[in-house]
């Protein structure tokens, strides 16, 4: 169980000094990553995800004034640099539909390591209005992108994320973001058995020499709407087998500590894929990400269940001092490790968890 967590009030000034000191929880893991979901609103249905029966036209979306401003979100990930922080993914929801998106990367991207390196800015999209922002998201500061894109063929892409968009479209979006610089570009495959595993090698073939980074992902228990069930789990290994039987692979190390892929690249020089196993072959030990909510509360896997709320103290008087020893306090009695004890059977998968429309991928 938690601990409460209050802030200490201190005599001091709103923008008083964070001292430079990274934070690590129960683990010994770093707080290096910080996922900031900008809108629970997208214009996909996706059935692992969002499904309509549940996220339908009465479904009670966050105003605008619930939601962070963009000069709180760059408070918190300034505070959270001060504490190890060195790279940002916006998500959502579906990022592309927060206004002004573009004057967020912005201000984001101007941030610094106490070492006066720059933060790493990245997104994941849906890809359905990333052809006409990728030039304005490059030119604000974004690094790189991460597409979803679950089938090539048409009736199937929109069968999983229930909508009328074609496949065309977020290809073009996908080419956009390579040609203006958003590169590479990672393509994120979530892959259900007998619903798009027969995907898998088309895909593969697709993407193979275009200098895009392939990535398959075992389905997840996510959130409590998307229906998951074990027996629908394509795992990783299986993945690889069916690929390497058309196209040879070979392991690559990782890039850095806590990458959540397992990398594997063709031995014809063609390019590489990725493999995310979290139900197969968990990566707890090295997740060195924390999650902020659209308006404002901090989860601490993305199998959560307990939010911890910032945007009162961002809204009230406390200082940058008194937030960073909140958010400090809070990743340091982190030991939630919860896809590897579900492995083990100890873990309550009905339990409650936050969305992922919600808390983003």
């Amino acid at each position: 169980m938690s601990k409460p967590i209050r802030i200490v009030r201190h005599a001091s000034q709103q923008g008083s000094a964070v001292p430079a000191q990274v934070a690590h929880d129960q683990l010994q893991r770093p707080l290096r990553d910080l996922r900031i979901s900008i809108t629970d609103k997208c214009n996909f249905r996706c059935t692992y995800c969002m499904p309509r029966e549940v996220f339908g036209p009465d479904y009670p979306f966050l105003s605008h004034g619930e939601l962070l401003s963009f000069e709180e979100i760059t408070r918190v990930a300034a505070i959270c640099t001060q504490l190890g922080l060195r790279k940002i993914r916006l998500t959502g929801g579906e990022p592309l539909l927060r206004k002004d998106i573009e004057v967020l990367i912005e201000m984001l991207a101007a941030l610094r390591t106490p070492q006066g390196e720059p933060i790493e800015i990245a997104l994941t999209t849906n890809a359905t209005l990333l052809k006409q922002k990728a030039q304005s998201l490059k030119d604000a500061g974004l690094e790189r992108v991460t597409v979803s894109l679950d089938a090539l063929e048409d009736q199937r892409f929109q069968h999983m994320s229930d909508s009328k968009i074609g496949v065309a479209r977020v290809l073009a979006g996908i080419e956009k973001a390579h040609e203006v610089g958003l590169r590479p570009v990672k393509v994120n495959m979530v892959v259900r058995k007998g619903l798009n595993d027969d995907q898998i090698v088309p895909m593969a073939e697709y993407f193979r020499g275009r200098d895009h980074i392939l990535r398959f992902i075992e389905y997840m228990d996510v959130g409590n709407t998307n229906g998951w069930n074990m027996k629908e789990v394509v795992t990783g290994a299986e993945i690889l087998e069916r690929i390497a039987a058309h196209y040879p692979l070979e392991p690559v190390s990782s890039n850095y500590r806590g990458e959540v892929a397992s990398r594997y690249r063709y031995t014809d020089g063609q390019g590489e894929i990725g493999l995310i196993t979290s139900v197969s072959q968990p990566f707890c030990g090295d997740c060195t990400r924390l999650r902020l909510s659209p308006e404002g509360k901090f989860f601490l896997c993305l199998f959560g269940g307990q939010g911890y709320d910032v945007r009162t103290h961002l809204r009230s008087a406390a200082n940058d001092a008194e937030i960073a020893q909140f958010i400090r306090q809070m990743w340091g009695q982190r030991d939630v490790r919860y896809s590897e004890l579900r492995g083990q059977g100890i873990v309550d998968e009905q339990g409650p968890k936050v969305e992922m429309s919600y808390i983003g991928g």
